[in-house]
């Protein structure tokens, strides 16, 4: 049996953000802007991001799709250099892109020379994207961490600075702990998923009458390229940030 959702079926769906505006209003949140703002943006954006990929998906051109693969990535990393209050915006964003784009291309590289995936937009695109928000979302919390850290050791940092240490040896536990903390929601996510949940690409398989058997063998595949692209996001990311928190002289700076 197909899914079919028409437009009544999405209205009486969008009820549902009813729920969160009450929620927020009546416990005094302040998010209702927020909630609608996004709300909004989400049903322009999919609509506009639907169009397009029927159109890319047709003409089934190889450099297109690396053009729409390059531009998730470069917005993933827009949004990633946001993260960090402490690192300069162009160094964030360089950062990020390099970070980003190798975990994302390492992955697609071993998924479509194993033979997992073929190099076609209707393959490429979606996995682009969920290895990019993945990678986008450890990445940031690497960042976060690395301002958190660095400000709240700060003093064992310099004590160990003045000792004679090299600012890789003065962040070393610094660096392992961000790393730590960017790959630790997806490892989490790995532990429970099947049991706890049914991720996107496996619901959706189902939903549109695959085996399940199938469909967890997709999913697996799923959570292995998670895995590779946090991990190789995470730690690019950090060693080539760390360096930022310093001065030419190897002054701390936060």
């Amino acid at each position: 049996m197909n899914l079919a959702v028409n437009d009544l079926s999405l209205l009486f769906a969008g009820l549902l953000v009813v729920v969160a505006l009450v929620i927020s209003y009546k416990e005094k949140l302040g998010f209702i802007k927020d909630i609608i703002i996004s709300v909004c943006r989400a049903i322009i954006q999919l609509i506009v991001v639907g169009y397009l990929l029927k159109y890319v998906f047709q003409v089934d051109n190889k450099l297109l799709t690396v053009v729409m693969a390059a531009v998730i990535v470069m917005n993933a990393a827009l949004n990633a250099a946001k993260r960090s209050q402490q690192l300069p915006k162009q160094t964030g964003f360089w950062v990020s892109l390099i970070a980003i784009a190798s975990s994302t291309g390492v992955t697609i590289g071993v998924l479509v020379l194993s033979g997992a995936i073929r190099f076609i937009p209707s393959q490429i695109i979606p996995i682009s994207g969920m290895i990019a928000s993945n990678s986008m979302v450890a990445i940031g919390l690497c960042y976060r961490n690395l301002d958190s850290l660095f400000h709240d050791q700060r003093q064992a940092v310099l004590e160990k600075l003045a000792l004679g240490a090299t600012i890789k040896q003065a962040s070393q536990s610094i660096v392992r702990a961000s790393i730590r903390t960017g790959m630790a929601p997806t490892i989490d996510s790995a532990k429970t998923v099947g049991i706890v949940s049914l991720p996107g690409m496996m619901s959706g398989l189902i939903f549109a009458g695959v085996d399940p058997v199938h469909a967890i063998k997709y999913q697996i595949m799923v959570t292995f390229m998670l895995l590779s692209a946090t991990s190789i996001g995470s730690v690019l990311a950090t060693y080539l940030a760390y360096k930022s928190y310093y001065n030419e002289r190897r002054q701390l700076i936060i």
